[in-house]
């Protein structure tokens, strides 16, 4: 038995075979791997990083709203000038159109319009009127005064012969050559509508073969009308004169209104400064067949246009005399009441200078010189401003905002300041 086991160990022995070794290859090196090298930091450490971090942040944000808020850095005036009421009522003179500085001067405007206005008229009657008109006649003749008689016969451009209706004297030409000239009215030679006519030019029917007959003329002045003959409707003279009223108005403010759109800037024309010139109206006639009557006005509407600082200038002159340094300007010239001195003698056609009143409560207002203001203002500190201020007779009082608030000084750039003057409306 023994041996048996001895060779079953020799057998076994001999047949073992050699087994190759493995070799396993390096594994990749992980994060997680550090903890087997270093401690992991505690969370004191990562909350005192943290609160570092943010301690930075915080620094960098204020440093930067202090930058940005110096870059914006800037300074708003608000002033309110000094003012004064006058108690105006003053006389004054002004030179139609005047260039010397030392006199207040106007401009005369004109404009003309013609309303019409159809009546109802009453039973047709028998009517026989002649025409009726005004003349200028002029004497280019010689410099000796040319005299005619009522019911001189001149002969219009249209061949109708009409009659002056009152005696006249024509002037002698003028040394530089300039004719003279007088005014007359006339009437168609006899009644009928064919002597209504729009302007003519005339002739003395007694000069016809004469020297005189070129060189003493005459033209109308408006046209000829009221001519009639025939049955036509008639309107009262209470009808008449109610119409006239109401178109009289009616032509004022329109043509009031037109000039007043064509006033360039820095102009005034007051209300009251504004006259109608008209021709006392006409009635006309209506046909056979209807028994409407229009009844037509026809005028000349006179404005005076002053220069709105000339005429401010002058009232200041007169009323505050002693501040002289000054820029001074009456706010509401616009608002006073204009009235013209004697204006039922004044011919506006030929006038050259008008005497006027100016009536009610005019607003003084001292101008103010903002940018000496802001020089005056360039980086002084802030506590600085009311002595500043206290230099400004024109200024009653203002107030400032420096940004950002914890700035010290007015900014040192003038474009940085801004000033608000609350002029008066």
């Amino acid at each position: 038995m023994a041996k048996k086991l001895l060779q079953d160990m020799v057998k076994t022995r001999n047949e073992v075979k050699k087994v190759p070794m493995k070799v396993e290859k390096p594994r990749p090196f992980f994060k997680e791997d550090i903890s087997l090298y270093s401690p992991l930091p505690t969370e004191t450490e990562n909350n005192t990083r943290r609160y570092g971090l943010w301690v930075i942040a915080l620094l960098a944000l204020v440093f930067l709203f202090f930058a940005v808020s110096f870059l914006f850095t800037g300074a708003k005036i608000t002033v309110n000038p000094k003012t004064k009421n006058i108690d105006l009522d003053q006389t004054m003179n002004a030179i139609k159109d005047s260039t010397d500085d030392t006199v207040l001067p106007y401009d005369l405007v004109t404009i003309n319009g013609t309303e019409t206005k159809n009546v109802q008229g009453g039973e047709a009657v028998d009517v026989a009127s002649k025409a009726e008109g005004k003349v200028l006649i002029y004497n280019a003749y010689n410099a000796t005064p040319q005299n005619f008689s009522a019911n001189t016969r001149l002969l219009g451009s249209n061949g109708k012969i009409y009659k002056t209706e009152s005696k006249i004297t024509v002037p002698g030409m003028a040394d530089d050559g300039t004719p003279g000239s007088a005014e007359v009215s006339i009437a168609g030679e006899v009644a009928g509508v064919e002597y209504n006519s729009a302007p003519l030019d005339f002739k003395i029917a007694s000069f016809k073969g004469t020297s005189k007959y070129s060189k003493i003329y005459a033209e109308s002045e408006g046209n000829i009308t009221g001519g009639l003959k025939g049955k036509y409707a008639q309107i009262s003279d209470d009808q008449k004169s109610t119409t006239i009223t109401d178109l009289r108005n009616t032509l004022q403010a329109d043509l009031f209104k037109k000039v007043t759109n064509q006033i360039p800037d820095g102009y005034i024309l007051f209300k009251d400064a504004v006259f109608l010139k008209d021709d006392g109206g006409n009635v006309g006639v209506s046909s056979t067949d209807d028994t409407m009557v229009p009844v037509t006005l026809t005028g000349t509407l006179y404005g005076l246009l002053f220069q709105e600082q000339k005429l401010s200038d002058t009232i200041v002159k007169e009323n505050i005399p002693d501040d002289t340094s000054n820029d001074i300007y009456i706010s509401n010239v616009k608002a006073l009441t204009f009235s013209l001195v004697d204006k039922e003698n004044v011919s506006f056609k030929d006038v050259t200078s008008i005497n006027f009143t100016l009536t009610g409560s005019a607003e003084a207002v001292w101008k103010v010189d903002t940018d000496k203001l802001i020089g005056d203002l360039l980086g002084k500190s802030k506590g600085d401003f009311n002595q500043i201020l206290s230099s400004y007779t024109n200024i009653a009082s203002a107030d400032s905002v420096v940004e950002p608030v914890w700035a010290m000084s007015f900014p040192d750039k003038s474009e940085k300041i801004n000033v608000f003057v609350n002029y008066p409306k």
